[in-house]
């Protein structure tokens, strides 16, 4: 290797840089801002203006429905992975889901715009909202899968997920605390008419976006070429293919039906009977994911072992002539995503699913407890905790992810996943200390000069806010380090060929840890108080940190393997 490649290749800025000049991650950055501005705009603006247009609060309850579309958006990513949509797959795998979605999505939030939330016409409003996170949740798992198939030497997996994330984190700030000042002086029909033509301009945009054909994988392997992969010698029988499919088709359509039922008790139903959302996803979503992910894999597993041992597998080819049936396609959709990712990865799942498990649940956990812990147990007024946590601490994210950016491309992706683990478990010690009166973070931050930094940009603030604002932004930057090490490591253990299946359902879990956590968490801190919560998260945080050492020399010992492959 000459000089000039060694210095091309160097780790650090200079690849970060060549990296994000690549068009791939401009249009991350625009997707990512896509994703996160809905998100922001369905399930915390558009609260303020129900309030303000003086919603009964019964009726408001409705509205916590769409959160489920993101919630349990993996009960549709196999059509992601499998349909092409009729008019629009000339677009590319992809962005036949992702440019449409975006394009519906300006059409919703204008609509709403020219729409009056009022208890009369509520009805129409509701339904607008509710289809345009479907159609914000559909997007999401479209661009996740993209990200994951366009990556390359240049434009990494480690730099576009962190590309990503900071467009997302953007967009939560232009949708949640920029719209509300916008609201408050053009009128909330003016704010969401631009919210929306933001959307329709990247809409329009990602139109140029790179992607691969529709019905084509990122290594050429057209779908049908997959399906007809099945019927070779050493493929399970069709058969057992056809209990297995049996068995999952099942527990997936009992979880589809479950949510299905749920939404049509809540807005069929009067008021005082309709069942309560947060229930819902804290008592049955659980269930729902061993439904679709947990009983699943276990059944892939099983499967994965009788090709690798030789039993029940073809002993001869099908006829060549012979063409996918529909339980093929079906199969294909719901099974051999896991199938795949189960045989890949072997008894190396188990770490993986533990780490997905632990790696990010401070966080899952403990954000349902912030706002009472800022301004119940340390009294912040409502402005000191959104200047805070709204401004400063977005902020602090974002420069957060920056540096996990750089961090990816100079120490490696194990290495910044480790550090991200680590810090973000310390931080937790950061809130015990201000559950016990903040002195230390005081101290620090005066020390600093950072406390007058503060008083002069938050003159409204107590002499309290900033330690408080000190805690947020250590916090922060580490979510920020961890977030951008987390969703590059994810994105690059699953298949490009299931990419959208495989990512969400792992995604997916955090919802499953985050919901049992809560109410044991919730009843510790009751018992306990928050300075024993915040010592336990530590050591649930140290755990995911044991837990990336292990993956680390998993995936050392893999490279190495491969290497040896290679050379021999």
């Amino acid at each position: 290797m000459d000089e000039a490649e060694a210095a091309k290749r160097k780790p650090g800025w200079g690849t970060l840089l060549r990296s994000l000049r690549n068009p791939k991650s401009g249009y991350m950055a625009l997707f990512g801002f896509a994703s996160g501005l809905p998100f922001a705009l369905f399930l915390g603006t558009l609260y303020a203006w129900l309030s303000e247009a003086e919603v009964e609060l019964e009726t408001m309850g409705v509205f916590s429905l769409i959160g489920l579309a993101y919630a349990f958006q993996f009960l549709w990513s196999p059509l992601i992975d499998k349909v092409s949509i009729p008019g629009f797959a000339r677009l590319g795998r992809r962005k036949q889901w992702i440019v449409p979605s975006q394009i519906l999505l300006g059409v919703i939030l204008i609509a709403l715009s020219l729409s009056s939330p009022t208890n009369e016409a509520i009805g129409w409003f509701s339904l607008l909202a509710g289809i345009g996170a479907l159609a914000s949740a559909t997007q999401d798992i479209a661009i996740n899968a993209w990200r994951i198939d366009v990556a390359d030497e240049e434009a990494t997996i480690d730099i576009l997920s962190t590309v990503y994330q900071m467009g997302y984190r953007l967009a939560a700030l232009v949708g949640g605390a920029l719209g509300l000042i916008i609201a408050a002086r053009i009128g909330w029909p003016q704010t969401y008419l631009m919210m929306g033509a933001i959307l329709l301009a990247i809409g329009i945009a990602g139109l140029f976006a790179p992607d691969s054909k529709a019905g084509e994988n990122t290594d050429g392997t057209m779908t049908d070429e997959l399906l007809i992969s099945l019927r070779q010698r050493g493929e399970i029988v069709p058969s057992v293919r056809k209990k297995a499919l049996a068995v999952v088709g099942l527990l997936w359509a009992g979880a589809i039906g479950t949510v299905l039922t749920f939404m049509v008790m809540s807005l069929a139903y009067p008021p005082e009977e309709r069942p309560n959302p947060t229930d819902f996803t804290l008592y049955y979503g659980p269930w729902i994911i061993v439904a679709t992910v947990v009983i699943p894999a276990l059944i892939a597993g099983w499967l994965a072992g009788q090709k690798r041992r030789g039993r029940n597998v073809l002993m001869e080819d099908f006829p060549v002539s012979a063409r996918p049936s529909a339980l093929d396609h079906l199969y294909r959709a719901l099974v051999m995503p896991l199938v795949e990712f189960v045989g890949r990865m072997g008894w190396s799942l188990v770490l993986i699913l533990s780490l997905v498990l632990t790696y990010r649940i401070c966080d899952a956990i403990w954000g349902t407890f912030a706002y009472p812990f800022y301004l119940g147990e340390l009294e912040y007024t409502n402005d000191e905790v959104a200047f805070a946590s709204k401004f400063f601490g977005v902020g602090a994210i974002i420069a957060g992810l920056a540096f996990g950016g750089y961090l990816l491309t100079a120490i490696g992706r194990m290495a910044t996943l480790t550090l991200g683990a680590l810090i973000a478990a310390l931080t937790n010690l950061l809130y015990a200390d201000m559950a016990a009166g903040g002195a230390n973070m005081q101290a620090a931050s005066d020390a600093i000069g950072f406390s007058a930094l503060i008083s002069f940009m938050a003159p409204f603030g107590s002499d309290a806010l900033p330690r408080l604002t000190f805690t947020i932004m250590w916090e922060n930057l580490a979510i920020g380090i961890a977030g951008a090490a987390y969703v590059a490591w994810l994105s690059s253990i699953v298949s490009k060929k299931y990419s959208a299946v495989q990512y969400a359902l792992l995604s997916s879990l955090t919802l499953l840890i985050g919901t049992l956590g809560r109410g044991a968490l919730g009843e510790m801190i009751e018992n306990r108080g928050f300075f024993d919560v915040f010592v336990l998260t530590t050591l649930i945080g140290l755990v995911a940190v044991i837990l990336c050492l292990l993956e680390w020399v998993r995936v050392y010992r893999k490279g190495a393997r491969a290497a040896g492959i290679e050379a021999s």
